[in-house]
């Protein structure tokens, strides 16, 4: 499993589907499915239940040996830790790929996108960047290396419990 990592604009979409390529994976990236199903982009936590779907997917995936990218944007490292020890958990490789972009990129991308697919984007303002960028936990030298061991948060017993708690809908065998 390869997981994306990056702030909107960042141009992990593309890269997403370079590495899908390159890699013979299936991309699966939420923000195309958001608005075709729920006509807007975030929907009442309806993004959580479908990243939950996606990643019960993917581990199902993982499982028949197919390579699989998921193109999420995992703001925060303990989403990034969950998905890498389902991912582990499954016996499958985990890899995470972090695309950085400076602000005046990724506000001329938010720009460019608004103006040539305003049908199929979510608004955003330089004011929501900002607020973003201040949220976002920039993955680590040892998780961009794959050398963590990550425990869950102390307040839960372990990763899956904390997953499906994130991803409502996640499944696993």
């Amino acid at each position: 499993m390869i997981l994306l990592v990056g702030l909107p604009g960042s141009g992990k979409t593309t890269m997403a589907r370079t590495l899908a390529r390159q890699q013979n994976a299936l991309c699966l990236s939420p923000d195309e499915w958001m608005i075709p199903l729920f006509g807007e982009p975030e929907a009442d936590g309806k993004r959580d239940v479908l990243e939950g779907r996606m990643i019960s997917l993917a581990l199902q995936l993982l499982r028949m040996n197919v390579n699989v990218v998921l193109d999420f944007g995992c703001w925060a490292r303990d989403e990034r830790a969950a998905l890498q020890w389902l991912t582990e958990r499954e016996e499958a490789a985990f890899r995470l790929v972090y695309v950085p972009v400076e602000r005046t990129t990724q506000l001329e991308r938010i720009e460019r996108r608004w103006t040539d697919i305003p049908e199929g984007t979510l608004a955003m303002t330089s004011v929501d960047a900002d607020r973003w960028r201040a949220m976002f936990e920039v993955p680590s030298t040892a998780e961009l290396e794959g050398s963590t061991s990550p425990t869950p948060p102390p307040s839960w017993s372990s990763w899956l419990d904390w997953a499906q708690v994130r991803w409502p809908s996640l499944r696993t065998p």
